[in-house]
């Protein structure tokens, strides 16, 4: 049998994971079995095991892949150096509860809600899975202090307020990202343009936004 060149290992990597998410997201993390990804994957049963250590080395992969689809438009933002206003950090972090689709790590796109219910369902895995909490912690406090020095950066360019507290708004930022995307996956949020406006008019009432 001949041996895998790198590019096939990896293209058959991402199709194990692509088919892990497709479980996870319908069944969950603990209901789906490594059997479950391989059948979905169409593949042998001990055929993820050459890829992945585990179960929890896949969840790992797609909980990542997941987090980072939902912090892609702040990333961009804060990555651009540019001063922003309040009004630009709260459009970001919204704007993914109202996406269709998403790219994942393997460049693919994908139906969204497939990566917003992996994200929703590893967050409750953070309580018990020491991996995923140190590496999502991470995640979360890079992109927070990104939001933070950037909200500095607005202070300084006169854009934001003096009154806003940078590390406390920037938690608020990450909650509307958070919260928004939990409202679309348990409780169906369609009215993306609505609750952003809505959001706007809240924050402004309480001095985060500049009239």
């Amino acid at each position: 049998m001949p041996r895998l060149t790198a590019g096939n290992r990896e293209a058959r990597r991402a199709e194990i994971i692509a088919a892990a998410r497709r479980c996870f997201s319908r069944d969950g993390f603990h209901r789906t079995s490594m059997p479950d990804i391989a059948a979905e994957a169409g593949v042998s049963t001990g055929a993820p095991y050459r890829y992945f250590a585990s179960k929890e080395e896949i969840i790992l992969q797609v909980a990542g892949d997941a987090f980072r689809v939902l912090l892609v438009p702040l990333e961009g933002l804060v990555e651009s150096g540019e001063a922003v206003s309040p009004a630009d950090l709260v459009t970001a972090a919204i704007e993914p509860a109202g996406w269709s689709q998403g790219v994942d790590a393997a460049g693919k796109i994908v139906p969204v809600d497939e990566l917003f219910r992996c994200a929703v369902g590893a967050w409750a895995e953070l309580l018990r899975h020491e991996d995923l909490r140190v590496s999502a912690t991470r995640g979360f406090e890079e992109v927070r202090q990104q939001i933070a020095s950037t909200l500095l950066r607005g202070q300084a360019a006169g854009t934001i307020t003096d009154q806003i507290n940078p590390d406390g708004a920037s938690r608020v930022v990450m909650a509307l990202l958070h919260g928004f995307i939990l409202q679309r996956v348990a409780f169906g949020l369609e009215d993306l343009d609505g609750i952003r406006d809505d959001a706007m008019t809240i924050l402004r009432g309480a001095g985060l936004l500049q009239t």
